[in-house]
């Protein structure tokens, strides 16, 4: 067929309405973006929904109460307590912690973190006594009267240096001339080797005041202790209590804690 014989009143009409269609649709494509941006400006998003944790007010977690570690190893219950409540109010202020227990005879030397290094037997003052009498430590040792020779309880910054004979020592209370040594067997009579090696605590009790420890424990646990983390040593009492010298507690029961806490500031009155 040749061109004149083709109909050209379909062609026409299709070609119309090709061309329509292609204005229809630029038209949407223009007026699509446009009616949506006029949407937003009067629809604005909703603001998000407060998460279920929100809504619900739930508390912020509380780290887990940290407690002495003892290893395994049998301690008093005032030992105990005195550990647990150093570590958990972090009274040792990151130094490592020596505890001497007088009434058990022994020293327990614990990392800054509440871990016990080693323990040991001890050799203490001879007398019983949580003070020192005044003017002991300026006596020389052949004037002090048998019931002057007490080991002080307290909380005390230990302190390497040396004695008067030029031998280390840590110095427990300086002033007051007591320190924590290496036992010294010099005096046969006083048996102070047998009385460490003892299984008893009763004949642990002959020093002028001192804390005597073994050589081995001295030279490898405690004296390190002190040089590379500084420490502090706590006497505990033998005649008052530990809540008396120290204001410990037991930082396990939710009532002693509760009333170790300092009261609320109180609100001061709104002005009429």
């Amino acid at each position: 067929m040749d061109k004149q014989d083709r109909p050209e009143p379909q062609r026409s009409e299709f070609v119309r309405w090709a061309r329509n269609g292609v204005a229809l649709g630029m038209a949407v494509i223009i007026a699509v973006p446009m009616l949506t941006a006029a949407w937003k400006r009067h629809h604005p998003p909703a603001a998000q929904a407060p998460s279920a944790t929100r809504q619900m007010g739930a508390a912020p977690q509380q780290s887990p109460l940290q407690l002495a570690d003892f290893r395994g190893e049998e301690a008093s219950p005032q030992a105990r307590l005195m550990a647990n409540w150093i570590v958990g109010t972090r009274n040792n202020h990151k130094r490592a912690f020596i505890l001497v227990d007088k009434k058990d005879a022994r020293v327990y030397v614990f990392t800054p973190a509440g871990q016990l290094a080693d323990s040991s037997p001890v050799l203490l003052g001879e007398a019983h006594g949580d003070d020192v009498l005044p003017g002991v430590g300026d006596k020389p040792l052949a004037a002090i009267r048998p019931e002057e020779k007490t080991t002080p309880a307290g909380r005390f910054v230990a302190e390497p240096g040396t004695n008067a004979d030029n031998e280390d020592v840590i110095w427990v209370d300086y002033k007051d001339a007591i320190s924590m040594h290496r036992v010294r067997p010099w005096v046969a009579a006083e048996r102070r080797l047998e009385r460490l090696a003892s299984l008893t605590t009763d004949d642990n009790r002959i020093s002028f005041g001192c804390i005597n420890l073994p050589v081995s424990f001295y030279e490898d646990v405690a004296r390190p202790a002190v040089t590379k983390y500084g420490a502090i040593i706590y006497v505990l009492p033998e005649v008052r209590t530990v809540q008396q010298v120290f204001g410990a507690y037991d930082v396990t029961d939710p009532a002693q804690v509760a009333a170790a806490r300092p009261p609320a500031a109180a609100k001061p009155a709104a002005q009429g």
